[in-house]
């Protein structure tokens, strides 16, 4: 077990997914780009796939399905792999390195500081400090 409680990933086969028009599968996956990353709704912690669902007119089977196949992870990995990636660039730009861990977690949309780390761990392979002062050291 890890230091911060990591399970591993495991494959799931649901049938739903095959049965998704791709034409629908393009729509959707369109859809969910333009809401999750173009107007950067990930930053949001209480945006679920409910409420991505409910505004691209659809349901949470399809966005989850969309998600799978074109992403090839679940929504809550997704939604972390863009929140940890807006972290890091934080982490390393001299505009933001008077913000704390709470503030960079929170702006990233994370809900408190614990899941920011763990997540950033997961990802990473470190914690969001060690990745801070690495990076700090490259520089000079």
């Amino acid at each position: 077990m890890s230091k911060y409680n990591i399970t591993e990933k495991h494959e799931k086969n649901a049938a739903y997914r095959s049965l998704v028009k791709a034409e629908l599968v393009d729509e959707l996956y369109e859809k969910i780009v333009t809401e999750l990353f173009i107007k950067k709704k990930y930053r949001d912690p209480a945006y679920s796939a409910k409420i991505l669902a409910q505004e691209i007119g659809t349901n949470t089977r399809y966005i989850s399905a969309v998600v799978n196949l074109r992403f090839h992870q679940n929504y809550s990995c997704l939604i972390n792999e863009y929140r940890i990636k807006e972290a890091m660039y934080m982490l390393v730009d001299k505009r933001y390195e008077s913000y704390t861990m709470e503030e960079i977690s929170k702006t990233v949309g994370f809900a408190n500081r614990q899941s920011f780390y763990a997540a950033f761990y997961r990802l990473q392979g470190c914690s969001p400090r060690a990745y801070k002062m690495a990076h700090q050291l490259k520089k000079k």
